[in-house]
């Protein structure tokens, strides 16, 4: 570190150059870029995602795109067999043909398969499978043409509604404006930020953090461009590169300044000495903490689907790219114009926060208390996550009021249930498609087979399977493996897909090395921080805290969302009683990475009062009172960064918000507050133990246990 700060002072009009140049730069490729994301999430190789493809390559529609469901209820004493309902359902039918003319269609009208039908025979339905391609966003406008289509369109003098998962999205207003959204919440998190910081530096300062965020944000936009040129990056990208960019830039950022202002205060120390031993001690840090991040990342970059990989890369860029400007261009700011913004002057930072310090020795004192008290809670909330479910959210979370939820309401209430909204596609390349829908009725799960006659083409025959229970359910999961074992041993070649199915071949693919994932990252990090921390103790204890913090952060989305404590009364939103697939695997990949940050903070500043004092409680006390108003403050920004993404529409964000922003506060408060602390102070002068042996393999000092010292009283602040 020395040695690069030597350098950038030695170069400030070059490093000037260089960032401004790239920035601008930068702002020009923030407008392709974001064109050139995608909304698809492949995942080659599955028979799923195999079987969509080849589907929607013949027949132009559906594949991982469910179908739109346009379902009516008849007045009392009406059925499907009554005079002129045949005749109405057919001219319904044919008016949304007309505004989607490259839908395809099967209904009653069409088959005369009771397949389509209740029980009761007065509710019916239709499916109406789309050329739009699957993702965020695309089907909505298919969903709301097809409504407009039907307004005032009735069968038998009863009311057309549709609905279908793309048609309870629009109705909830989830894909659209993404642009506008993603430009109003980061503006949102900025000035919560700004007036954050101003609270922390009570100085011109609090502008320094934000101009490295300026600068990093639309630079990690610019790389990402190249990367959408060869391989599919998630429209996701965009939210997450403005808004976690916004909070880990200026987390960074503001490590380094309140280091420098506290070097500062020191007698006798110039402003360049001041950036010097800040970067010295700070610089390291952040450069220790944005490799965890990288580290942690690893996790999505070794998925099999293009979109994980992708996040992975988004958030690989944005913690790489504020490291860098973190130690290029701040130490240059800090240099230059550092001490006519830093006005008025404040000597708050020469000393420990007072309140936090008094935290510390309080924690210190109660050790065992603060330890077990902590860890109750946060086991409670593991102990939650163990019962999450994993599956797209549930139909009746997307929309709550609408014409996409009345006909939702009415299949409900028919006893046919939701199975329409995500029913399997069985691709037929030969044999009897009609045998192949009377097999696959009997599976247990399913609630009918139909083999319209006019699905079929090039050689090839479509069934639609209608499951008793939502086809992105655990019981819908389980009778998708009844479907593909009944489906191997008929006399005809049949696979099957559509949405639900392409959705568990991903949970499959994605948890199936998923514990193997998490203890390469978790060794990896071990090593990293032992090296850091010159201990073997501390990284397995930093480790082991961030999974508490992960599982904690897992606990929460469940009682939130899948159980519906809060998200009812924050978002109007139902209980989702599921959680999406892909969402504990990026909540595991960003939480773990940045809520480490706030370990390397805290830690290292211990040890180097260890370092210098020998009293485990002493660098306690001291790393909490140097780091707790800096870690708080921190994990504040990054909150509001996610509260500012949950005004995102869609209730995936809105989860995501949610385990990100109350994972981070958790991790802050609970875990670095109260736990750490009390977990370092009951290990005492173990803590610092690292035997010559791992020390010579990680290069550093070795660091072994000192039996005789004995411990100082905690400080007392005047």
């Amino acid at each position: 570190m020395t040695t690069l700060v030597d350098w950038v002072l030695a170069h400030k009009r070059m490093v000037v150059a260089f960032w401004a140049a790239v920035t601008i730069g930068a702002f020009a490729a923030i407008g392709p870029a974001g064109g050139a994301l995608s909304q698809e999430f492949p995942l080659p190789g599955s028979e799923g995602f195999e079987t969509n493809r080849e589907l929607a390559a013949i027949y132009g529609n559906g594949g991982d795109v469910a179908p739109l469901v346009p379902v009516v209820t008849l007045s009392q004493g009406t059925t499907v067999d009554s005079p002129g309902v045949t005749q109405d359902l057919e001219a319904a039918l044919a008016e949304v043909k007309a505004a989607l003319p490259k839908a395809r269609v099967a209904s009653y009208a069409s088959t005369r398969d009771r397949a389509f039908v209740s029980d009761d025979g007065r509710t019916t339905f239709a499916l109406v499978y789309i050329p739009a391609k699957g993702g965020v966003g695309p089907g909505q406008e298919e969903a709301r043409r097809a409504q407009a289509a039907l307004a005032g369109v009735s069968v038998s003098g009863s009311p057309v509604q549709v609905t279908g998962l793309d048609a309870l999205r629009a109705a909830g207003g989830e894909g659209g404006g993404a642009g506008m959204h993603v430009v109003l919440g980061t503006l949102v998190a900025a000035l919560g930020a700004l007036l954050i910081l101003a609270f922390v530096f009570r100085s011109f300062t609090a502008f320094v953090p934000l101009l490295m965020a300026v600068v990093a944000i639309p630079t990690t936009f610019m790389l990402i461009w190249p990367v959408a040129a060869v391989t599919d990056v998630s429209v996701i990208v965009q939210f997450l590169v403005a808004l976690i960019g916004l909070g880990i830039a200026i987390d960074y950022a503001l490590l380094v300044v309140v280091r420098w202002r506290e070097e500062r205060e020191q007698p006798d120390v110039t402003n360049e000495t001041a950036v010097r031993r800040a970067m010295q001690h700070a610089g390291s840090a952040v450069v220790f903490s944005g490799t965890t991040v990288a580290i942690s990342l690893i996790a999505l970059l070794a998925m099999p689907m293009p979109a994980l990989r992708s996040i992975g890369v988004a958030g690989l860029l944005i913690a790489l790219v504020s490291v860098v400007v973190a130690v290029t261009l701040l130490p240059v700011v800090l240099a230059t114009i550092g001490p006519r913004v830093d006005w008025p002057r404040s000597r708050r930072d020469a000393h420990p926060s007072r309140a936090w310090s008094a935290v510390a020795r309080l924690v210190v004192r109660h050790r065992w208390t603060a330890a077990v008290t902590s860890t109750a809670v946060l086991v409670a909330l593991v102990a939650a996550a163990s019962t999450i479910q994993l599956g797209n959210p549930r139909a009746d979370s997307l929309a709550q009021q609408g014409i996409a939820r009345a006909g939702l309401e009415k299949l409900k209430a028919s006893g046919i249930g939701l199975g329409p909204l995500s029913p399997f596609d069985a691709l037929v390349r030969s044999g009897d498609p009609a045998a192949v829908a009377e097999a696959l009725a009997k599976v247990d799960g399913v609630r009918s087979a139909a083999a319209p006659a006019d699905w079929r083409r090039d050689g090839t025959a479509l069934v639609a399977i209608i499951p008793t229970e939502d086809g992105n359910s655990r019981a819908g999961r389980a009778t998708l493996d009844r479907l593909r074992d009944a489906a191997r041993p008929l006399p005809a070649s049949v696979s099957i897909g559509g949405e639900a199915a392409q959705a568990a071949d991903f949970l499959h693919a994605v948890y199936g090395n998923f514990p193997l994932l998490i203890a390469l990252i978790g060794f990896l990090t071990f090593v990293l921080l032992a090296r850091a921390f010159r201990s073997l103790l501390l990284p397995l204890k930093a480790v082991l805290l961030n999974l508490l913090s992960v599982g904690a952060a897992w606990g929460l989305i469940v009682l939130v969302w899948q159980e519906g404590f809060g998200s009812d009364e924050l978002w109007g939103i139902e209980a989702t009683r599921a959680i999406n697939v892909e969402m504990p695997i990026v909540i595991f990949a960003f939480l773990f990475g940045v809520s480490m940050d706030y370990q390397v903070f805290i830690i290292s500043r211990m040890r180097e009062a260890y370092d210098r004092t020998r009293s485990t409680e002493t660098a306690v006390v001291e790393g909490i009172g140097r780091t707790g108003r800096l870690v708080t403050s921190a994990a504040l920004i990054l909150g509001l960064a996610f509260v500012a993404f949950s005004m995102q529409p869609g209730t995936e964000a809105k989860i995501f918000a949610t385990a990100l922003g109350g994972g981070i506060l958790i991790d802050a408060t609970i875990i670095r507050g109260v736990l750490a602390p009390a977990v370092v102070a009951l290990l005492g002068r173990w803590n610092w133990w690292l035997p010559t042996g791992p020390a010579r393999l990680l290069r550093v000092e070795p660091s072994p246990v000192e039996p005789h010292a004995v411990p100082e009283p905690a400080p007392r602040v005047a």
